[in-house]
């Protein structure tokens, strides 16, 4: 239980982060820390005590066994916000080349 706590603190930690930075780097670390932990708790959610891999045996079917569809889907996860983050970052180096600044206070100052 105390795993499942800590995964929502470093959810809460990502979206103060994306809510009250102005800074535009800041900004997208925090959408990062929000996105891993999501990931980890769809993991955590899979998890079974005691399980083994999800792979076939000699004997027959293994009853007891983790899930592999989570685990697939975080990895599809990964790579959608590694092209997400890329992006971002892209657009505010664009920013950055025309007002000289990550600020996006002043960035709506300069914009019209």
């Amino acid at each position: 239980m105390t795993v499942y706590i800590l995964c929502f603190t470093l959810f809460l930690v990502g979206i103060y982060g994306a809510l009250t930075k102005r800074d535009l780097i800041k900004i997208i670390l925090s959408l990062g820390i929000m996105g891993y932990a999501v990931n980890l708790m769809i993991i955590l959610f899979a998890y079974k005590e005691g399980a083994s891999f999800a792979i076939l045996v000699r004997d027959g079917i293994n009853s007891n066994m983790v899930d592999p569809l989570p685990q697939a889907l975080i990895l599809t996860s990964i790579v959608i916000e590694l092209g997400i983050t890329a992006m971002l970052v892209a657009l505010s180096i664009r920013l950055f080349q025309k007002y000289k600044t990550f600020d996006i206070t002043k960035i709506r100052r300069l914009s019209g």
